[in-house]
């Protein structure tokens, strides 16, 4: 019997809460892309494990594949325009703007995308333009 798309997203999601390393969840993560294409969530999952093992040309296409399924979710953004930053691209400001807008309306959202910048920082810490994007997105904090 496999486990759901949805429990294996969930245990992966812990795996790298408990601090797996992202070189061992990119296998995993890739084939919850695999099982459920249109997860949005996962591509964006997928699109940071890409980002933090220094893969932005792989990361370039998850983010993109997230933003294009839903481009809501801040994260999905964030991840894009760290991976145009990564590799060279044009296009980053909608992106980071399109952020800026979200975060202005919910505090939840704007501490959970801190939170986040701050566990990219902690993972990675000389992550240059994940620096520029809090910077862009928090500049007094």
């Amino acid at each position: 019997m496999t486990e759901s798309v949805e429990t294996a997203f969930e245990q992966g999601l812990e795996r790298y809460k408990q601090g797996e390393a992202p070189e061992t969840l990119i296998p995993y993560f890739k084939d919850i892309c695999d099982r459920a294409p249109k997860n949005s969530t996962a591509w964006t999952c997928l699109a940071w494990l890409y980002l933090l093992t220094d893969k932005p040309d792989r990361a370039l296409k998850a983010a993109s594949k997230s933003v294009k399924i839903d481009d809501r979710p801040p994260q999905a953004r964030i991840n894009l325009a760290l991976a145009m930053l990564d590799t060279g691209a044009k296009g980053v400001r909608p992106h980071i703007e399109a952020v800026e807008r979200i975060i202005s309306l919910s505090d939840e959202i704007r501490q959970d995308i801190q939170e986040n910048i701050e566990d990219g920082l902690t993972r990675k810490p000389d992550w240059k333009s994940l620096q520029r994007i809090k910077n862009w997105l928090f500049p007094t904090e």
